[in-house]
């Protein structure tokens, strides 16, 4: 992916669009890029929010800040002359996610509605266009270099003199598979929950309950449950499919779903609002448990399983096939894959803790004892894993590090290119800077004509 040169700021800018200012500033515009004003209260909100999240600039912020949003605003005018367009749903759903990010390291969605001055609809609403900014600008940057290429003798050419010590460090990678069983959950636990959840749809349905205040209560999705279950704008794809037929087929606000049945557990639903292809909603989840008998009793299969492995009544790769529960990897003979990278290779730091804790000690080959791990979907698994590969630490080489090597040469050109493209657009460009503003060592120079 490109490094986002702006990103970092870009950040600031959009957390700063809710952050109250400073009472005593007396705005001026303070540059103008094309028909596009900085105002200095532009400036002073994103070195106000810079500081409170403990960003220290390298440089003068009263240059650095204005000279970036300057680069913004060049990004944004090429955007409409391209009619690069983001959709709405993929705004707020960034949006959404930042905002419960604030929320946890506030504490809680009231101190985060205090510091702002603003309900959390409104800090929404507020934060909106300067994250559709950022998006559309990282639109505008790929489809800058979406068409460069890197070939090996670039990359040869690149690496051939480069000193040791400046040549890439490849750190320790594995490639694991895992074979998984999911304990067995009696009919009666599956009926616990559907009744839990008819009776907190009765409590709303009668009036003697909020659901937000039952999300809070007792939803086990603890981050919507934080917010009182509500999950915020987002689209249909953004859900598995039972969910997302339910939240959409709702229509009344004061409306409870059916029981809703997916794989992190069973859900009912609440509308809050529709917005065209979006829906904003809360959910009360509950997971049915998995009893220590039921554990245990799925590792007692798992170690049996291992052992007829071992004494080559089936493979591993046979066994996954057959016998597996995860769906994700049964079709490709339980080989993981890195949902970053879509490589099967990890770091050790990127694989799944339980993973990792598993295949440490093994040798290249070796299955892992049976161990207890948590899915994605928050169930709890009891899985075996076998350590396919394990490639050490080292110094990238063009024989076994290619990849590595064309990737660090591709964000090189990359960068190169969106420079080049920012000091061109310098030149048709009107620009203007007050007096008081202009005493910067900028890092692109043309900004004074």
């Amino acid at each position: 992916m490109i490094r986002n040169i702006f990103v970092v700021l870009l950040s600031f800018i959009a957390l700063s669009t809710v952050a109250q200012v400073q009472k005593n500033v007396i705005d001026e515009v303070v540059w103008v890029v094309g028909d596009e004003a900085i105002l200095k209260s532009d400036v002073e909100n994103a070195r106000i929010e810079a500081l409170h999240m403990g960003q220290k600039w390298s440089g003068d912020p009263y240059c650095t800040i204005p000279e970036q949003l300057a680069v913004q605003k060049l990004f944004l005018h090429q955007a409409a002359i391209d009619s690069v367009v983001v959709s709405d749903a993929e705004v707020f759903q960034d949006v959404d996610a930042d905002i419960q990010r604030q929320i946890m390291n506030v504490g809680s969605r009231e101190k985060l509605e205090e510091y702002m001055g603003k309900s959390l609809s409104q800090i929404r609403e507020l934060m909106f266009n300067n994250y559709k900014d950022q998006m559309i600008v990282r639109e505008v940057q790929m489809n800058l270099v979406k068409n460069l290429k890197v070939t090996p003798a670039q990359v040869r050419r690149y690496f051939k003199d480069l000193p040791e010590d400046s040549i890439p460090f490849v750190p320790t990678k594995v490639e694991c598979q895992i074979l998984t069983r999911n304990p067995k959950i009696p009919q009666e636990e599956i009926d616990r929950v559907k009744n839990q959840l008819r009776d907190y749809t009765e409590r709303v349905n009668n009036g003697s309950a909020q659901f937000s205040t039952l999300a809070l209560l007792y939803s086990e999705d603890k981050e919507s449950a934080r917010q009182g279950g509500e999950l915020g704008f987002a689209g249909r794809g953004n859900y598995v499919p039972e969910f997302a037929n339910a939240a959409f087929n709702l229509t009344d606000p004061k409306a409870v779903s059916k029981i809703v049945e997916t794989e992190y557990g069973f859900h009912i639903i609440q509308l809050i609002e529709k917005r065209g292809d979006m829906v904003n909603c809360r959910h009360i989840l509950l997971k049915p448990r998995v009893s220590t008998e039921a554990l245990q009793e799925c590792i007692n299969v798992l170690d049996t399983i291992r052992t007829e492995i071992l004494n080559g009544v089936f493979t591993f790769e046979e066994s996954v096939s057959s016998l597996s529960y995860d769906k994700d990897t049964r079709n490709n003979y339980g080989l993981l894959f890195n949902k970053n990278t879509s490589e099967s290779k990890f770091e050790m730091k990127d694989l799944p803790s339980e993973v990792a804790r598993a295949v440490a000690g093994l040798k290249v080959g070796e299955l892992s004892q049976p161990f207890i791990m948590v899915t994605q979907q928050g169930k709890e698994v009891v899985a075996i894993a076998k350590l396919k590969n394990r490639i050490n630490g080292h110094r990238a080489t063009m024989a076994d590090d290619y990849q590595e090597l064309q990737n660090v040469v591709l964000e090189k050109l990359r960068e190169e290119k969106l420079e080049s493209w920012i000091r061109d657009k310098q030149k048709n460009t009107y620009i203007h800077i007050n007096d008081d503003w202009k005493n910067c060592e900028f890092q692109y120079p043309g900004w004074i004509k």
